[in-house]
Protein backbone atom coordinates (compact mmCIF):
# COMPACT_ATOMS: atom_id res chain seq x y z
CA UNK A 1 0.00 0.00 0.00
CA UNK A 2 1.77 3.35 -1.03
CA UNK A 3 0.50 6.64 0.43
CA UNK A 4 -1.98 7.63 -2.56
CA UNK A 5 -3.97 4.70 -1.32
CA UNK A 6 -4.00 4.90 2.16
CA UNK A 7 -6.79 7.16 2.37
CA UNK A 8 -8.99 4.58 0.36
CA UNK A 9 -8.04 1.96 2.70
CA UNK A 10 -8.70 3.67 6.04
CA UNK A 11 -12.53 4.48 4.99
CA UNK A 12 -12.58 0.71 4.16
CA UNK A 13 -11.40 -0.54 7.39
CA UNK A 14 -13.67 2.05 8.81
CA UNK A 15 -16.54 0.64 7.62
CA UNK A 16 -15.76 -2.83 7.90
CA UNK A 17 -15.67 -1.88 11.62
CA UNK A 18 -19.43 -0.75 11.61
CA UNK A 19 -19.74 -3.51 9.35
CA UNK A 20 -18.58 -6.10 12.13
CA UNK A 21 -20.67 -4.61 14.81
CA UNK A 22 -24.03 -5.01 11.89
CA UNK A 23 -22.86 -8.60 11.41
CA UNK A 24 -22.58 -9.75 14.91
CA UNK A 25 -26.79 -9.11 14.73
CA UNK A 26 -27.70 -9.54 11.21
CA UNK A 27 -26.15 -13.03 10.96
CA UNK A 28 -28.10 -14.57 13.94
CA UNK A 29 -31.37 -13.51 11.88
CA UNK A 30 -29.33 -15.60 9.34
CA UNK A 31 -31.13 -18.34 7.00
CA UNK A 32 -34.26 -19.64 8.86
CA UNK A 33 -35.17 -22.51 6.60
CA UNK A 34 -33.17 -25.45 8.43
CA UNK A 35 -36.44 -26.31 9.42
CA UNK A 36 -37.73 -27.10 5.99
CA UNK A 37 -34.68 -27.71 3.79
CA UNK A 38 -35.70 -25.25 1.46
CA UNK A 39 -33.22 -22.09 1.81
CA UNK A 40 -34.49 -18.84 2.15
CA UNK A 41 -32.18 -15.89 -0.09
CA UNK A 42 -32.62 -12.60 1.13
CA UNK A 43 -33.38 -10.11 -1.84
CA UNK A 44 -32.12 -6.71 -0.77
CA UNK A 45 -33.92 -4.45 -3.07
CA UNK A 46 -33.97 -1.13 -4.16
CA UNK A 47 -37.91 0.54 -3.34
CA UNK A 48 -40.29 0.03 -6.25
CA UNK A 49 -44.14 0.00 -6.49
CA UNK A 50 -43.84 -3.93 -5.47
CA UNK A 51 -43.19 -5.41 -8.71
CA UNK A 52 -39.38 -7.41 -7.01
CA UNK A 53 -41.77 -9.05 -3.93
CA UNK A 54 -43.97 -10.33 -6.70
CA UNK A 55 -41.12 -11.50 -8.53
CA UNK A 56 -39.45 -13.15 -5.72
CA UNK A 57 -43.04 -14.90 -4.78
CA UNK A 58 -44.02 -16.00 -8.72
CA UNK A 59 -39.93 -17.60 -8.40
CA UNK A 60 -40.19 -18.83 -5.11
CA UNK A 61 -43.54 -20.82 -6.03
CA UNK A 62 -41.51 -22.03 -9.55
CA UNK A 63 -39.03 -22.76 -7.92
CA UNK A 64 -41.12 -26.05 -5.92
CA UNK A 65 -39.49 -25.78 -3.31
CA UNK A 66 -36.08 -25.49 -4.68
CA UNK A 67 -35.69 -21.72 -2.61
CA UNK A 68 -37.61 -19.53 -1.28
CA UNK A 69 -36.97 -15.50 -1.89
CA UNK A 70 -37.40 -12.93 0.75
CA UNK A 71 -36.99 -9.22 0.01
CA UNK A 72 -35.68 -6.19 2.50
CA UNK A 73 -35.90 -2.82 1.08
CA UNK A 74 -33.18 -0.43 0.78
CA UNK A 75 -33.23 3.31 1.26
CA UNK A 76 -34.98 5.38 -1.74
CA UNK A 77 -31.54 7.76 -2.02
CA UNK A 78 -28.66 5.73 -4.25
CA UNK A 79 -25.77 6.37 -2.00
CA UNK A 80 -27.51 5.45 0.59
CA UNK A 81 -28.14 2.07 -0.95
CA UNK A 82 -24.85 2.10 -1.33
CA UNK A 83 -23.62 3.06 2.55
CA UNK A 84 -26.13 0.21 3.72
CA UNK A 85 -24.76 -2.58 1.44
CA UNK A 86 -20.92 -1.41 1.42
CA UNK A 87 -21.35 -1.31 5.37
CA UNK A 88 -22.70 -5.27 5.75
CA UNK A 89 -20.54 -6.83 3.18
CA UNK A 90 -17.45 -5.40 4.54
CA UNK A 91 -18.93 -6.64 8.36
CA UNK A 92 -19.41 -10.23 5.85
CA UNK A 93 -22.69 -10.37 6.18
CA UNK A 94 -24.07 -13.83 5.49
CA UNK A 95 -27.48 -12.96 5.45
CA UNK A 96 -27.21 -11.10 2.37
CA UNK A 97 -27.94 -13.46 -0.79
CA UNK A 98 -29.14 -11.28 -3.78
CA UNK A 99 -29.16 -7.28 -3.90
CA UNK A 100 -30.00 -4.93 -6.39
CA UNK A 101 -27.23 -2.33 -7.49
CA UNK A 102 -27.47 0.66 -9.14
CA UNK A 103 -24.49 -0.45 -11.88
CA UNK A 104 -22.33 2.74 -11.07
CA UNK A 105 -21.48 0.82 -7.49
CA UNK A 106 -20.77 -2.42 -9.28
CA UNK A 107 -17.00 -1.86 -10.06
CA UNK A 108 -16.53 -0.83 -6.06
CA UNK A 109 -18.42 -3.92 -5.16
CA UNK A 110 -16.45 -5.74 -7.53
CA UNK A 111 -13.26 -4.48 -6.76
CA UNK A 112 -13.40 -5.39 -2.74
CA UNK A 113 -14.12 -8.80 -3.36
CA UNK A 114 -17.77 -8.55 -2.31
CA UNK A 115 -19.41 -10.06 -5.38
CA UNK A 116 -19.64 -14.20 -6.16
CA UNK A 117 -18.24 -14.90 -9.83
CA UNK A 118 -20.62 -15.25 -12.02
CA UNK A 119 -20.44 -18.99 -13.49
CA UNK A 120 -19.25 -19.46 -16.80
CA UNK A 121 -21.66 -21.70 -18.22
CA UNK A 122 -24.80 -19.05 -17.45
CA UNK A 123 -23.02 -15.76 -18.71
CA UNK A 124 -24.23 -16.24 -22.08
CA UNK A 125 -27.49 -16.63 -20.52
CA UNK A 126 -27.65 -13.41 -18.75
CA UNK A 127 -26.29 -11.51 -21.76
CA UNK A 128 -27.90 -12.94 -24.75
CA UNK A 129 -30.15 -10.29 -26.60
CA UNK A 130 -29.21 -7.91 -23.47
CA UNK A 131 -28.59 -4.18 -24.63
CA UNK A 132 -24.99 -3.33 -24.75
CA UNK A 133 -25.07 -0.18 -22.54
CA UNK A 134 -26.42 -2.78 -19.39
CA UNK A 135 -23.85 -5.15 -19.88
CA UNK A 136 -21.39 -3.12 -19.83
CA UNK A 137 -23.27 -1.80 -16.60
CA UNK A 138 -22.43 -5.43 -15.15
CA UNK A 139 -18.87 -5.93 -16.37
CA UNK A 140 -15.64 -5.20 -14.57
CA UNK A 141 -12.52 -5.82 -15.58
CA UNK A 142 -13.91 -7.43 -18.52
CA UNK A 143 -15.65 -9.91 -16.05
CA UNK A 144 -19.59 -9.82 -16.19
CA UNK A 145 -20.12 -9.63 -12.37
CA UNK A 146 -23.59 -8.95 -12.01
CA UNK A 147 -26.79 -9.34 -13.87
CA UNK A 148 -28.29 -6.93 -15.93
CA UNK A 149 -32.03 -6.75 -14.64
CA UNK A 150 -33.40 -3.47 -15.97
CA UNK A 151 -31.98 -0.67 -18.12
CA UNK A 152 -33.07 2.79 -17.59
CA UNK A 153 -32.51 5.82 -19.96
CA UNK A 154 -33.69 8.95 -19.97
CA UNK A 155 -36.48 10.77 -22.45
CA UNK A 156 -36.78 14.55 -23.85
CA UNK A 157 -40.56 14.84 -22.62
CA UNK A 158 -42.35 17.79 -24.15
CA UNK A 159 -46.00 19.47 -24.43
CA UNK A 160 -47.04 18.67 -28.14
CA UNK A 161 -49.07 22.32 -28.29
CA UNK A 162 -45.99 24.04 -27.04
CA UNK A 163 -43.57 22.32 -29.15
CA UNK A 164 -45.62 22.99 -32.35
CA UNK A 165 -45.96 27.06 -31.41
CA UNK A 166 -42.26 27.38 -30.87
CA UNK A 167 -42.30 25.92 -34.59
CA UNK A 168 -40.10 22.91 -33.14
CA UNK A 169 -40.14 19.78 -35.76
CA UNK A 170 -39.97 16.75 -32.80
CA UNK A 171 -39.61 13.92 -35.75
CA UNK A 172 -35.57 15.39 -35.97
CA UNK A 173 -33.60 15.37 -32.93
CA UNK A 174 -33.28 18.29 -31.26
CA UNK A 175 -30.42 20.49 -29.65
CA UNK A 176 -30.38 22.05 -26.36
CA UNK A 177 -30.17 25.35 -28.03
CA UNK A 178 -33.37 25.13 -30.16
CA UNK A 179 -35.01 24.14 -26.82
CA UNK A 180 -33.54 26.73 -24.87
CA UNK A 181 -34.97 29.02 -27.38
CA UNK A 182 -38.49 27.31 -27.90
CA UNK A 183 -38.80 27.79 -24.08
CA UNK A 184 -37.78 31.22 -24.15
CA UNK A 185 -40.33 31.77 -26.86
CA UNK A 186 -43.52 30.68 -25.39
CA UNK A 187 -42.25 31.69 -21.71
CA UNK A 188 -42.54 28.57 -20.62
CA UNK A 189 -38.90 26.29 -18.81
CA UNK A 190 -37.34 22.96 -19.69
CA UNK A 191 -37.02 20.86 -16.50
CA UNK A 192 -33.46 19.48 -15.34
CA UNK A 193 -32.54 18.01 -12.38
CA UNK A 194 -29.89 21.28 -10.43
CA UNK A 195 -29.78 19.26 -7.30
CA UNK A 196 -26.66 18.25 -5.76
CA UNK A 197 -27.03 14.76 -5.80
CA UNK A 198 -26.48 12.32 -8.39
CA UNK A 199 -29.08 13.64 -10.70
CA UNK A 200 -26.65 16.36 -11.26
CA UNK A 201 -23.96 13.75 -12.52
CA UNK A 202 -26.37 11.85 -14.83
CA UNK A 203 -27.05 15.48 -16.33
CA UNK A 204 -23.25 16.26 -16.59
CA UNK A 205 -21.87 13.00 -17.78
CA UNK A 206 -24.73 12.71 -20.86
CA UNK A 207 -24.29 16.08 -22.01
CA UNK A 208 -20.22 15.20 -21.96
CA UNK A 209 -20.39 11.63 -23.60
CA UNK A 210 -23.14 13.73 -26.17
CA UNK A 211 -20.42 16.04 -26.90
CA UNK A 212 -17.50 13.23 -27.55
CA UNK A 213 -15.77 12.77 -24.53
CA UNK A 214 -15.37 11.12 -21.33
CA UNK A 215 -15.24 12.28 -17.55
CA UNK A 216 -12.93 9.24 -16.91
CA UNK A 217 -10.26 8.35 -19.87
CA UNK A 218 -9.08 5.40 -18.17
CA UNK A 219 -11.60 3.53 -15.41
CA UNK A 220 -9.63 0.83 -14.63
CA UNK A 221 -7.03 2.89 -12.91
CA UNK A 222 -6.45 3.28 -9.27
CA UNK A 223 -7.57 6.31 -7.98
CA UNK A 224 -4.28 8.88 -7.98
CA UNK A 225 -3.93 7.55 -11.83
CA UNK A 226 -6.98 8.26 -13.07
CA UNK A 227 -7.21 10.71 -16.06
CA UNK A 228 -10.22 12.93 -16.03
CA UNK A 229 -11.66 14.47 -19.14
CA UNK A 230 -13.72 16.58 -17.53
CA UNK A 231 -11.58 19.57 -18.19
CA UNK A 232 -11.79 19.28 -22.30
CA UNK A 233 -14.09 20.46 -24.88
CA UNK A 234 -16.87 18.33 -24.16
CA UNK A 235 -16.95 19.70 -20.40
CA UNK A 236 -16.95 23.29 -21.68
CA UNK A 237 -19.21 22.72 -24.49
CA UNK A 238 -21.69 20.93 -21.04
CA UNK A 239 -20.87 23.49 -19.05
CA UNK A 240 -21.94 26.12 -21.67
CA UNK A 241 -25.56 24.38 -22.05
CA UNK A 242 -26.10 25.43 -18.24
CA UNK A 243 -25.00 28.59 -18.55
CA UNK A 244 -27.28 29.40 -21.19
CA UNK A 245 -30.19 27.84 -19.55
CA UNK A 246 -29.32 29.84 -16.53
CA UNK A 247 -29.10 33.24 -18.42
CA UNK A 248 -32.54 32.73 -20.66
CA UNK A 249 -33.87 32.05 -17.15
CA UNK A 250 -35.33 28.90 -18.54
CA UNK A 251 -34.43 26.33 -15.42
CA UNK A 252 -37.68 27.21 -13.99
CA UNK A 253 -38.75 27.51 -9.95
CA UNK A 254 -36.09 26.00 -7.56
CA UNK A 255 -33.70 24.40 -10.22
CA UNK A 256 -31.14 23.87 -7.87
CA UNK A 257 -33.38 21.44 -5.65
CA UNK A 258 -34.61 19.86 -8.29
CA UNK A 259 -34.27 15.55 -8.22
CA UNK A 260 -36.26 13.79 -11.08
CA UNK A 261 -39.19 13.16 -8.97
CA UNK A 262 -39.74 17.01 -8.31
CA UNK A 263 -39.55 17.70 -12.62
CA UNK A 264 -41.94 15.32 -13.04
CA UNK A 265 -44.07 17.08 -10.78
CA UNK A 266 -43.28 20.43 -12.50
CA UNK A 267 -44.44 19.26 -15.81
CA UNK A 268 -47.44 17.50 -14.69
CA UNK A 269 -48.30 20.62 -13.34
CA UNK A 270 -47.51 22.60 -16.62
CA UNK A 271 -44.79 24.64 -15.28
CA UNK A 272 -41.83 23.22 -17.36
CA UNK A 273 -43.30 22.17 -21.29
CA UNK A 274 -39.99 20.68 -21.81
CA UNK A 275 -38.34 18.30 -19.72
CA UNK A 276 -35.64 15.21 -19.34
CA UNK A 277 -36.61 12.58 -17.07
CA UNK A 278 -36.92 8.74 -17.16
CA UNK A 279 -39.69 7.07 -18.56
CA UNK A 280 -41.28 6.98 -14.84
CA UNK A 281 -42.75 9.84 -15.55
CA UNK A 282 -45.41 8.21 -17.91
CA UNK A 283 -47.29 6.06 -15.63
CA UNK A 284 -47.54 8.71 -13.26
CA UNK A 285 -49.06 11.19 -15.24
CA UNK A 286 -51.25 8.67 -16.35
CA UNK A 287 -52.42 7.86 -12.88
CA UNK A 288 -52.77 11.39 -12.19
CA UNK A 289 -55.06 11.59 -14.86
CA UNK A 290 -56.85 8.98 -14.45
CA UNK A 291 -56.77 9.88 -10.71
CA UNK A 292 -58.44 13.43 -11.52
CA UNK A 293 -55.91 14.82 -10.16
CA UNK A 294 -54.69 16.36 -13.66
CA UNK A 295 -56.72 17.41 -16.11
CA UNK A 296 -56.66 14.68 -18.74
CA UNK A 297 -55.99 17.03 -21.65
CA UNK A 298 -52.31 17.63 -19.55
CA UNK A 299 -51.53 14.08 -20.00
CA UNK A 300 -52.57 13.95 -23.60
CA UNK A 301 -50.39 16.78 -24.69
CA UNK A 302 -47.30 14.83 -23.49
CA UNK A 303 -45.18 14.03 -26.43
CA UNK A 304 -41.24 12.50 -26.42
CA UNK A 305 -38.11 11.59 -28.22
CA UNK A 306 -35.22 11.10 -27.73
CA UNK A 307 -32.28 13.23 -25.39
CA UNK A 308 -31.14 15.96 -26.68
CA UNK A 309 -27.85 16.95 -28.62
CA UNK A 310 -25.45 19.08 -28.07
CA UNK A 311 -25.18 19.94 -31.70
CA UNK A 312 -27.13 19.65 -35.13
CA UNK A 313 -25.69 16.59 -37.03
CA UNK A 314 -24.04 14.74 -33.52
CA UNK A 315 -26.86 12.12 -31.91
CA UNK A 316 -26.92 12.56 -28.26
CA UNK A 317 -25.20 9.96 -25.74
CA UNK A 318 -28.56 10.16 -22.94
CA UNK A 319 -28.10 8.42 -19.72
CA UNK A 320 -27.79 5.33 -18.78
CA UNK A 321 -29.49 3.97 -15.70
CA UNK A 322 -31.33 0.86 -14.28
CA UNK A 323 -30.79 -1.88 -11.48
CA UNK A 324 -27.87 -5.28 -11.81
CA UNK A 325 -28.57 -7.98 -9.54
CA UNK A 326 -25.13 -9.44 -7.85
CA UNK A 327 -25.15 -12.59 -5.46
CA UNK A 328 -22.88 -11.96 -2.75
CA UNK A 329 -19.75 -13.74 -1.81
CA UNK A 330 -20.76 -14.08 1.22
CA UNK A 331 -23.83 -16.00 0.70
CA UNK A 332 -24.46 -19.29 1.72
CA UNK A 333 -26.59 -20.18 -0.83
CA UNK A 334 -25.00 -19.50 -4.21
CA UNK A 335 -26.16 -22.09 -6.53
CA UNK A 336 -29.43 -21.65 -5.68
CA UNK A 337 -28.92 -17.88 -5.48
CA UNK A 338 -28.08 -18.03 -9.67
CA UNK A 339 -30.77 -20.48 -9.68
CA UNK A 340 -33.42 -18.22 -8.72
CA UNK A 341 -31.63 -14.65 -10.43
CA UNK A 342 -32.24 -16.54 -14.05
CA UNK A 343 -35.99 -16.77 -12.97
CA UNK A 344 -36.00 -12.92 -11.72
CA UNK A 345 -34.74 -11.70 -15.00
CA UNK A 346 -36.70 -13.94 -17.02
CA UNK A 347 -38.27 -12.20 -20.15
CA UNK A 348 -41.59 -12.77 -18.92
CA UNK A 349 -40.48 -10.88 -15.60
CA UNK A 350 -38.91 -8.27 -17.51
CA UNK A 351 -42.06 -7.94 -19.22
CA UNK A 352 -44.04 -7.99 -16.06
CA UNK A 353 -41.57 -5.21 -14.25
CA UNK A 354 -41.59 -2.48 -16.97
CA UNK A 355 -45.34 -2.59 -16.97
CA UNK A 356 -46.21 -2.71 -13.61
CA UNK A 357 -43.53 -0.42 -12.20
CA UNK A 358 -42.50 1.31 -15.69
CA UNK A 359 -38.73 0.56 -15.43
CA UNK A 360 -37.51 -0.30 -18.90
CA UNK A 361 -36.38 -3.88 -19.30
CA UNK A 362 -32.47 -4.61 -19.77
CA UNK A 363 -33.68 -7.32 -22.96
CA UNK A 364 -34.27 -5.67 -26.44
CA UNK A 365 -36.93 -8.33 -26.94
CA UNK A 366 -39.49 -7.53 -24.23
CA UNK A 367 -40.04 -4.41 -26.50
CA UNK A 368 -42.18 -6.48 -28.96
CA UNK A 369 -44.32 -7.81 -26.16
CA UNK A 370 -47.88 -6.27 -27.03
CA UNK A 371 -48.46 -5.16 -23.28
CA UNK A 372 -45.33 -3.79 -22.91
CA UNK A 373 -46.01 -1.38 -25.97
CA UNK A 374 -49.92 -0.73 -24.75
CA UNK A 375 -48.60 0.24 -21.76
CA UNK A 376 -45.03 2.36 -23.08
CA UNK A 377 -46.52 3.68 -26.34
CA UNK A 378 -42.88 5.22 -26.59
CA UNK A 379 -41.50 1.98 -25.98
CA UNK A 380 -39.73 2.43 -29.59
CA UNK A 381 -37.45 5.26 -28.11
CA UNK A 382 -37.08 4.23 -25.26
CA UNK A 383 -35.47 0.93 -26.91
CA UNK A 384 -33.69 3.52 -29.55
CA UNK A 385 -32.24 5.85 -26.77
CA UNK A 386 -31.00 2.58 -24.91
CA UNK A 387 -28.83 1.44 -27.55
CA UNK A 388 -27.32 5.01 -28.00
CA UNK A 389 -27.09 5.19 -24.35
CA UNK A 390 -23.86 6.49 -22.08
CA UNK A 391 -23.06 4.62 -18.82
CA UNK A 392 -21.59 6.92 -16.29
CA UNK A 393 -18.05 6.18 -15.43
CA UNK A 394 -17.46 2.61 -14.62
CA UNK A 395 -14.85 3.08 -11.46
CA UNK A 396 -14.25 1.71 -8.28
CA UNK A 397 -14.23 5.46 -7.16
CA UNK A 398 -17.25 6.25 -8.38
CA UNK A 399 -18.18 7.73 -5.32
CA UNK A 400 -15.70 10.50 -5.15
CA UNK A 401 -16.07 11.36 -8.79
CA UNK A 402 -19.76 11.99 -8.70
CA UNK A 403 -19.93 13.57 -5.38
CA UNK A 404 -17.27 15.91 -6.83
CA UNK A 405 -19.03 17.07 -9.39
CA UNK A 406 -22.60 17.32 -7.95
CA UNK A 407 -20.39 19.74 -5.46
CA UNK A 408 -18.72 21.62 -8.32
CA UNK A 409 -21.80 21.93 -10.88
CA UNK A 410 -24.33 23.23 -8.40
CA UNK A 411 -25.56 25.93 -8.15
CA UNK A 412 -26.47 25.59 -11.84
CA UNK A 413 -26.30 29.38 -11.91
CA UNK A 414 -23.19 29.18 -10.50
CA UNK A 415 -21.96 26.90 -13.36
CA UNK A 416 -18.91 28.84 -15.89
CA UNK A 417 -16.24 28.32 -18.13
CA UNK A 418 -14.26 28.26 -15.20
CA UNK A 419 -16.32 24.94 -13.74
CA UNK A 420 -14.73 21.96 -16.12
CA UNK A 421 -11.31 22.88 -15.10
CA UNK A 422 -12.25 23.69 -11.55
CA UNK A 423 -13.89 20.39 -11.03
CA UNK A 424 -11.51 18.72 -12.79
CA UNK A 425 -8.66 19.66 -10.36
CA UNK A 426 -10.79 19.45 -7.24
CA UNK A 427 -11.71 15.86 -8.19
CA UNK A 428 -8.02 14.89 -8.90
CA UNK A 429 -6.97 16.26 -5.19
CA UNK A 430 -9.54 14.15 -3.82
CA UNK A 431 -8.60 10.98 -5.36
CA UNK A 432 -5.20 11.54 -4.89
CA UNK A 433 -5.95 11.70 -0.87
CA UNK A 434 -5.07 15.50 -1.06
CA UNK A 435 -8.52 16.66 -0.16
CA UNK A 436 -11.75 15.79 1.71
CA UNK A 437 -15.10 15.47 -0.29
Amino acid sequence: MDGRTSGRWRRLVAVAGVGVVLAGSLTACGDGSAATGTPTLNWYINPDNGGQQKIAEDCSAASGGAYSIEVSILPSDAAQQREQLMRRLAGGDTSIDLMSLDPVFVPETSEAGFLAPVPEDLRATFTDGVVDGAVQGATWKDELVAVPFWANTQLLWYRKSVAEAAGLDMTKPVTWQQLIEAAQAQDTAIGVQGQRAESMTVWVNAMIASAGGEVIENPDAKGPDIRLGIDSEAGKAAAAVMQRIADAGVGGPGIDNRDEAATANLFQQEGAAFMVNWPFVYAQGKAAAEGGTMDRAVFDDYGWTTYPAMAEGTPAAPPLGGIDIAVSAFSENTDAAYEALQCIVSEENQAAYMVSDGNPAALESVYDDPEVQEAYPMYDAIRTSLQAAAPRPQTAYYNEVSQGIADQWQPVSSVSDRTPSASQEYIGQVLKGEKLL
